[in-house]
């Protein structure tokens, strides 16, 4: 199986980082490598819960892609203010997960794209009347409408790609080919920014994005869709190359989007459930972004 084949590489590396890790400590021991040992555990876990999730039966990776969901939107309304009067809105929000999910398990793609979107943005507004309080009332509905948007729905839609009409495996390397794409341009365009970086284009919000860490993101990003693309996908090298353009793209305004946000709370990390990444949201930020771009891209096109 052309998966697990893919997935033994990616184990495998993770395994030369690890070993490469302990090379480092043992070889220099007077440097602080703290950070990187972190770093690299917490990508062992990330790792092999997205490969339970992307090998398993469907149900059981829904399941686990909503639990994502539940501890995201968990860690996003830690981060925002909460009126006492929000406490049932709050238990809706989370109810929307379940459901949610649902409706992707039974391939009810016209109810899904606007269950969130139209149905729940109505309904919590209404509920949250009901309460009688109105302090802070449009900034409270709309922060809950923003986490539902980006920690449930946007990112559920990773989820989607396993449940297409095509062979299992075939969803799973859709889900792989976003994913890997998603992680690979943030990383390229954190060294191309390292490297050669000097123009910056959101000095106020991300410091460190620069132009030549975005050009350099998406240039390496397409080609490796280029690359991959036609081995893991239905993808032709025209519609790869479009791929990695919406992917890179997507990507770098979900990562300064998601700054923004934590810049306006006034907070570094969203939190501090993955050692040496910081909280979910964290990784997420890129993916809310490039997640239903790409499955809408692959919905209109190949299904």
């Amino acid at each position: 199986m052309l998966l697990s084949k893919i997935l033994i590489i990616i184990f495998s590396l993770l395994f030369a980082a690890t070993i490469v890790n302990m090379a480092l400590i043992r070889i220099k021991p007077q440097q602080n490598w703290r950070e990187l040992t972190l770093r690299i555990k917490t990508w062992w876990l990330i790792v092999i819960f997205f490969s339970c999730a992307i090998i398993s039966p469907h149900w059981l990776g829904l399941t686990l892609f909503a639990f994502v969901s539940f501890m995201a939107l968990k860690e996003f309304l830690t981060l925002i203010p909460m009126r006492q009067t929000d406490r049932m809105p709050i238990l809706w929000l989370f109810l929307t997960i379940p459901i949610n999910y649902c409706l992707i398990g039974y391939g009810q793609y016209n109810l899904f794209i606007i269950f969130i979107p139209i149905y729940v943005f109505l309904f919590l507004p209404i509920r949250m009347v009901l309460s009688g309080d109105t302090r802070n009332f449009l900034n409270t509905v709309s922060k809950f409408h923003w986490a539902l948007m980006t920690t449930v729905f946007a990112f559920s839609h990773v989820a989607f790609l396993l449940v297409l009409p095509s062979h299992h495996e075939s969803g799973a390397l859709l889900a792989l080919f976003l994913v890997g794409l998603t992680e690979v341009n943030d990383i390229t365009q954190y060294l191309w920014g390292k490297s050669l970086g000097k123009i910056k284009i959101t000095p106020t919000v991300s410091p460190n994005k620069t132009l030549a860490g975005f050009l350099g993101g998406v240039i390496s990003t397409v080609l490796l869709a280029l690359i991959i693309g036609p081995i893991l996908t239905p993808l032709t090298f025209g519609m790869a190359f479009i791929s990695g353009l919406i992917i890179s793209i997507a990507g770098f305004c979900g990562d300064i989007v998601m700054s923004a946000i934590k810049r306006d709370i006034g907070i570094k990390d969203s939190g501090t459930l993955l050692p040496g990444h910081g909280g979910i949201l964290d990784r997420l930020d890129s993916l809310i972004f490039t997640a239903p771009l790409f499955f809408h891209f692959m919905h209109y096109f190949y299904y």
